[in-house]
């Protein structure tokens, strides 16, 4: 542990030094992974998947705030649908815009989950991201992350169904919109996916936001444990085929992650826990301190001495 906790406070000295450095690096390598992805799972537009532009339009964003990166992921998006079918692309353009209103209503920021929930899909770790959204965000991120549920789906669908949607020109308009708003609002797998991270979220959001020890630890074994509830209920009542074995192996990976999140993040030290209480004209106050674990990272120094043999 100890180990640990000295490679984490380097961690953090060399970050704060040079996080002038880091953090474009960080943001062009998170940029190019999306467009790489978008390209691969959509790749409608021959001119988007040239690697000069994504290159270049991900260093761009390497220099501009993560925020910017969700709008131009979602305009790399409808570019790619707007190839393959226009219908499908103003649909996802009018949702995007429908979340973007909905979302900066209540709180704006953590645009960028709408973007990081479908890359962990394709990486197939998703539900890693209900656990990390109820430890370090509000409630208002569930509206980010379902709709990055949603837009992972959309993705399949437009992938798996580009033949029908750029084939579909003699249908009349309005049944050609009701039929792909059918075939996403009646997705029985992406409703349960929605559920499942919305219900694990929610659990622990809660009981980590207690005044107990190990509050995160436990918050995470129970997200993980409303996750399979959820997915083995939904798995027998709704008409979806899913591996169990899958669900677990993604459960434990996700709960390694989570873990290994809440350390670097959350770790405390509850032997060390303060109880103060303090009083000004109106009101007494009692509070409840919980330092957070550190250690001094050792400064280790080598002095040769060179012997003098004599002659």
């Amino acid at each position: 542990m100890i180990g640990l906790l000295v490679f984490k406070e380097r961690l953090k000295a060399f970050y704060g030094k040079y996080s002038f450095i880091v953090n474009p690096i960080w943001k062009f390598l998170f940029s190019m992974v999306v467009f790489i992805l978008l390209n691969q799972n959509l790749g409608f537009m021959e001119l988007l998947k040239n690697p000069l532009i994504f290159t270049a339009v991900s260093l761009l964003c390497a220099f501009l705030p993560v925020s910017v990166l969700t709008c131009v992921a979602a305009v790399f998006m409808m570019l790619h649908l707007y190839s393959m079918s226009l219908d499908l692309a103003v649909i996802t353009g009018i949702l995007v815009l429908t979340v973007a209103i909905l979302y900066s209503g209540f709180q704006p920021g953590n645009s960028v989950i709408m973007v990081i929930t479908p890359m962990l899909f394709f990486f197939r770790v998703p539900l890693v991201v209900p656990l990390i959204i109820g430890l370090s965000c509000g409630l208002s991120a569930l509206i980010p992350m379902c709709a990055g549920v949603f837009f992972y789906y959309l993705l399949i669908y437009a992938k798996q169904n580009a033949g029908v949607l750029a084939g579909a020109a003699t249908i009349d308009i309005t049944q050609k919109y009701m039929q792909i708003l059918d075939s996403l609002l009646r997705n029985e797998m992406m409703m349960l996916m929605v559920l499942t991270f919305a219900a694990a979220a929610i659990v622990v959001y809660l009981i980590k936001s207690l005044s107990v020890a190990y509050a995160w630890t436990i918050a995470i074994a129970a997200g993980v444990v409303v996750e399979l509830a959820v997915i083995f209920f939904g798995n027998s009542r709704m008409n979806v085929n899913l591996s169990v074995g899958s669900i677990i192996i993604g459960v434990m990976i996700s709960l390694v992650l989570a873990f290994i999140f809440q350390f670097f993040v959350f770790a405390v030290d509850y032997s060390r826990t303060e109880f103060l209480q303090f009083q000004d004209d109106d009101y007494y106050y009692y509070v409840k301190a919980v330092p957070k674990m550190a250690v001094t990272a050792p400064d280790v120094k080598v002095q040769r001495i060179n012997k003098r043999k004599d002659s």
